[in-house]
């Protein structure tokens, strides 16, 4: 035995399901009700690229914009300041551009019209069906992968763990009101990997403690596991969040939706790596002889 200090996370869980059960059901209720604001990739719409010879001023661009009649302009710089990226979301009509071009010639600066691209609807809808489809794909071979390495119970605890991190994490989105788009699904995407990396070290660390702590219950063992873990938990967190908080703050306008994704994801796959997952092995009655290989000749509660 070590001196290592276990902490007694299954004596909250009851506390952790009714929190985890608070967030599914304000997610649900909002995405079955609100349902997502999509952006121009999902639900097609008109994205022109113009460049200017001095710094922009994209508020400015966006306030002509809205004062022309244009609905929801997204202006964002994109490389450089002088270069700027406009997003208008609807059906994409005739002249549209050269609309929008008239309204920013009105400015004392000289704008270069550099590339103008149509998303239809048909199109957006086609990558709202593949993305959810590859969404269910990874959670299959996902618990494909845990049934074959550890156990089914494990597999269900992790599929169960990864399913409410993007429930939620889509939840978030939908009560916030922030724009989804190709982005923000490749965070989600990451989030289901990250989710699984954190639950894989514990799952393999329950295992291993199952084999070698003969006198003590699922509890107990899962306690000492997830103790053993914490810490390497907690600091593979905060070292991800330091940098999506970089990301944040400079990475600009184009990424910043993609890096609230993976801070909300980060942080409640944290949190569901250490409850959710330990927490459906105990309520599927993981135990000691789920995980020991039976040796041909000796009876199991023999072994060493």
């Amino acid at each position: 035995m070590t001196d290592l200090k276990v902490y007694n996370f299954m004596g909250l869980r009851k506390l952790a399901l009714g929190f985890s059960t608070l967030l599914l059901a304000a997610s649900i209720f909002s995405l079955a009700t609100k349902g997502m604001v999509l952006g121009l990739d999902f639900s097609g719409g008109t994205q022109i690229e113009v460049g200017y010879q001095q710094p922009a001023d994209v508020s400015d661009i966006r306030q002509r914009l809205e004062e022309a009649g244009f609905e929801g302009p997204v202006v964002v710089h994109y490389g450089s300041e002088t270069d700027v990226l406009i997003r208008l979301q609807g059906k994409p009509e005739q002249g549209l551009s050269e609309q929008v071009y008239a309204v920013l010639q009105s400015a004392s600066q000289t704008v270069e019209l550099r590339r103008v691209d149509f998303v239809g609807p048909q199109i957006g809808e086609e990558l709202r069906e593949d993305g959810g489809l590859g969404m269910l794909t990874a959670l299959a071979v996902v618990m494909l992968y845990v049934a074959v390495r550890f156990q089914l119970k494990f597999a269900i605890g992790a599929v169960l763990a990864l399913a409410h991190d993007v429930i939620i994490t889509l939840g978030f989105f939908s009560i916030t009101g922030l724009e989804f788009d190709l982005t923000v699904l490749a965070a989600i995407l990451a989030v289901v990997g990250y989710s699984l990396n954190d639950t894989i070290v514990v799952s393999d660390r329950i295992r291993e403690n199952f084999r070698k702590i003969r006198k003590a219950t699922p509890i107990e063992v899962i306690n000492e596991s997830l103790s053993q873990t914490l810490w390497r938990t907690i600091n593979t967190s905060l070292t991800t969040m330091l940098v999506l908080v970089a990301l944040f703050f400079i990475g600009g306008e184009l990424i910043h939706n993609f890096a609230v994704a993976l801070m909300v994801g980060v942080g409640i796959g944290t949190y569901s790596s250490i409850y959710v997952a330990a927490t459906v092995m105990l309520a599927l009655k993981v135990d000691r002889e789920d995980l020991l290989e039976p040796v041909e000749g000796e009876l199991v509660d023999d072994l060493p």
